[in-house]
Formats: structure tokens, sequence, C-alpha cells
């Protein structure tokens, strides 16, 4: 079995610069949760996106679709913002996620972001897994887009943030949603800070080595998803510890 978190950033904010130490603290909370695998689904639009991979390729041995980081693996991704509100994930090879990130680099402002179906033919045909995040998020929804469309996505994101703020009952809006499209759901805890680790997890049957893999276990539904009863706690801790560290990055600047 493999336990694992298919949306998580590694880093505080879109604005901050990648800092290997706080990765290196995002990834060793990770473990202490019990998890043994995480996608890192970084916004495609963060400050400096290729350094952080350069980073990740300098100091971290990379096998199938995966960095090895102190035990833990991190498959390689990042989270697209889409033309009239949404986000997608896109997970693979990271070969593919740079090609991708370099043909988006015309669409990172907000107004010029891809819209859905070019992105759904842009990476059609690639080994990738490509998730719907947080669908029903007041902000970023993906209820209105046309729903053709959406079925070519593999699955839909149960999202720790939303299930704190818009209570558990949510998990039951995104599952209908996603039983109208014919897709999957998955859990992705969203997190920017290690608290919010195990909020909710993915047991999955089998040990993946890549997103091709792991999208063939999540279709065949060869997986769990756990929703921890410490998600409000580990949410709130995390999002209060985040607005602390960027209080005191502002203080020191």
């Amino acid at each position: 079995m493999m336990s694992i978190d298919l949306h998580t950033h590694g880093k505080l904010s879109k604005k901050t610069h990648f800092s290997l130490d706080y990765f290196l603290s995002m990834a060793r909370e990770a473990k202490e949760n019990g998890l043994h695998a995480v996608a890192l689904t970084e916004h495609f639009n963060t400050l400096h996106f290729a350094d952080m991979m350069d980073q990740l390729d300098h100091h971290f041995e990379y096998k199938g679709d995966y960095y090895v980081v102190e035990g833990l693996k991190v498959f390689s991704g990042m989270e697209v913002d889409v033309a009239n509100k949404g986000h997608i994930l896109i997970i693979g090879n990271r070969s593919h996620i740079r090609d991708l990130r370099q043909q988006l680099e015309p669409h990172t402002a907000k107004d010029s972001f891809i819209a859905l179906e070019e992105l759904m033919n842009r990476t059609d045909g690639y080994p990738l897994l490509r998730i719907g995040a947080h669908p029903m998020r007041e902000s970023t929804p993906l209820t209105h887009h046309d729903a053709d469309t959406l079925r070519r996505l593999d699955a839909l994101d149960i999202n720790a943030k939303d299930l704190f703020q818009y209570g558990f009952g949510m998990a039951d809006q995104v599952r209908q949603f996603a039983d109208h499209l014919g897709l999957k759901v998955i859990a992705g805890s969203d997190s920017h800070q290690p608290l919010q680790f195990g909020s909710v997890v993915n047991h999955v049957d089998n040990v993946c080595e890549t997103a091709e893999q792991l999208r063939s276990e999540l279709l065949s539904g060869n997986y769990q998803l756990e929703i921890s009863a410490c998600l409000n706690v580990k949410v709130k801790a995390a999002q209060m510890m985040k607005e602390l560290l960027k209080k005191s990055m502002v203080v020191a600047l």
C-alpha cells in the first residue's frame, strides 16, 4: 500500500522564494503523518517555478516520476489556473511538467489564463494524471465549465481547506458532482504549511513509481480516501502558522 497526498505545495506562498529548508520541513512532516508520497503541485505561476525545479533536480535523486526526499516520494506536478476560473492539477514526469510549463508562459497572468479545453488538448495523450482542484470552492469553481470537457479529467479533488471552510458536507457535494461527470474523487490537503499534512490521505492499494501507474490505480478504484478526524485542528493550525510566518517575513524585510 502507498499513502499519498495528491495536492501539496512546496512554498509558503506564490510570492515567496523556494527555500530548501522549508521544503525539507514539509517532507519530514509528511512522513511523520504516515505519508509515503506526495504530489508537489506548486502553482504554475508561482515566483521562479523553474528555479524550484532546478533546485530539486540538483539536490535529490529522481526515479520514475518522483524525487526521493529523505525517503519520501515527491511526484512532480503543478497547479494550473484556467480561464473563467478554476484550477487543474497536472502530475507527471518532470520533463512533461517542464515542457507544459514552458508552453504556458504566455498564460501566467490572470487576464491570459489558458482555456480549460485548450489545456486538455495540450495534455491529451501524455502519461499524466489530471485532477480538478477544489471544484466547488466559491473563488475558483469548476461547476460552470462544459461537462464534456470536465469529463476529460481523471478525478476531482476533495480538498482539506474546503472541508475546513465549508464543513465536511463538502465532500458529499464533490462526490455528487464527480458521479454526475463519471469521475473519481481523490484527497488533497492543499498544504502550504507542514501542519496540514495528514488532514486527508489516499491509501493506494499498490506502490506506484509513475503518474501513469498512479492514474491506473485510481481509475481502477484501487484506493481508499481517508479524512482525518483532526482535519479542522490541522488546517486551522496550519493557516495560523502560515499567517505568522508571512508577517515575520514582512517584518524581516
